[in-house]
Parts: C-alpha cells; sequence; structure tokens
C-alpha cells in the first residue's frame, strides 16, 4: 500500500500560529499533505497543518488557515476589515 501522506516544508513550523477558522493558538508541528480519501479508487489529498495547543492536546486544520500569531487575538471583523482596506 503506498504511502497516505507525505510531511510539506512550511516556514511557521514550531513557531506560534493561530488558526484562523476557530481562533485556537498554538505550535505548528507540522503540516502533511494527506490522503483523506475512504476509496481505494478515488484519492483525495489535502494539506493538513498539525497545531498542539496550551494543553498540550493537538489538533488540525487546513494548512491555508493558518497565520502566525498575535499579541491580540483577531476576529473575523477584524480580519474582513483588514482584507478591505
Amino acid at each position: 500500500m503506498p504511502e497516505q501522506y507525505e510531511y510539506v516544508p512550511h516556514r511557521l513550523l514550531r513557531r506560534r500560529v493561530r488558526d484562523i477558522a476557530s481562533g485556537v493558538e498554538g505550535v505548528l508541528m507540522a503540516v502533511v499533505n494527506e490522503n483523506v480519501s475512504d476509496s481505494a479508487v478515488y484519492e483525495r489529498w489535502v494539506e493538513l497543518a498539525y497545531i498542539r495547543n496550551a494543553s498540550g492536546r493537538e489538533f488540525t486544520t487546513a494548512a491555508s488557515n493558518v497565520e502566525p500569531a498575535h499579541d491580540q487575538p483577531r476576529t473575523a471583523a477584524s480580519r474582513r476589515d483588514q482584507r478591505s482596506a
């Protein structure tokens, strides 16, 4: 059976990041290109970021949802305002 994942280099590895989908912050532990398909015929590959939060528990999010963490938490409204500026 072929590998179902491969590690991807990322500029924020081992740095404090924020998941923009949930607002949760943590340390980016890995980015993996992973086959999430449950079919042997059709493959679906996605880039998942593994983030370790303050409690030590890791969670995943889309790699495109990862941004550097800053001192102040950002809300969806502040992200919208920044894009329109």
